[in-house]
């Protein structure tokens, strides 16, 4: 609250009012900016949006001190930093409807060739055995729910297909893990 003070004097004061706002931003900037910058990148922005956002969130602050229509209940780190998130999600709502040209692929992929990756994942899941395949095939791809999976494949309840699931699982986990695969070798 201290900085408010500071801040609301640095605005009032005619003479020598560039020097006293100049240093209250300083501070603003070293005390909260680091927060900002890492929550925009923690939310997929780089450095140069979190400076943007950033510096429109100071104007606001500005505007508001100036205008004496803030009210800060915490300090001035998490009201900045509440600006800041306001103004980035806006951004993203507004910037995910406008993807770029260059983000669309133009060369169509045949849907019947398989891609490497997919080879390889088939591959994986036949070495768990072809009622294994039809299991996982039966969960995950055609989205059947257990007891529905324990009808189908004969087991006498919806514990004992989940536990054969598991089962399954585990043996493709462990032909890749024999492997040292990791989940980016099946990206395609």
């Amino acid at each position: 609250m201290l900085l408010k003070a500071l801040f609301m004097e640095a605005i009032m004061i005619s003479e020598n009012t560039k020097a006293a706002r100049e240093q209250v931003f300083i501070t603003l900037y070293q005390k909260a900016f680091p927060a900002v910058a890492g929550y925009i990148s923690k939310m997929g922005g780089c450095f140069e949006e979190a400076k943007d956002i950033f510096q429109d969130a100071l104007v606001i602050y500005y505007e508001k001190a100036a205008s004496g229509q803030i009210a800060i209940q915490t300090n001035e780190k998490a009201y900045l930093l509440g600006i800041s998130k306001n103004l980035w999600l806006q951004k993203y709502r507004t910037d995910k409807h406008n993807v770029p040209i260059d983000g669309f692929c133009t060369n169509a992929v045949d849907e019947t060739e398989t891609l490497p990756a997919t080879e390889k994942l088939i591959h994986y899941l036949e070495t768990a055995g072809q009622k294994c395949m039809e299991i996982l095939k039966a969960f995950y791809y055609d989205n059947l729910p257990v007891n529905q999976l324990a009808e189908l494949f004969g087991y006498t309840s919806t514990r004992s297909a989940t536990v054969q699931k598991y089962k399954c699982l585990e043996k493709v986990r462990d032909a890749v893990k024999q492997k040292s695969l990791t989940y980016e070798d099946f990206l395609e």
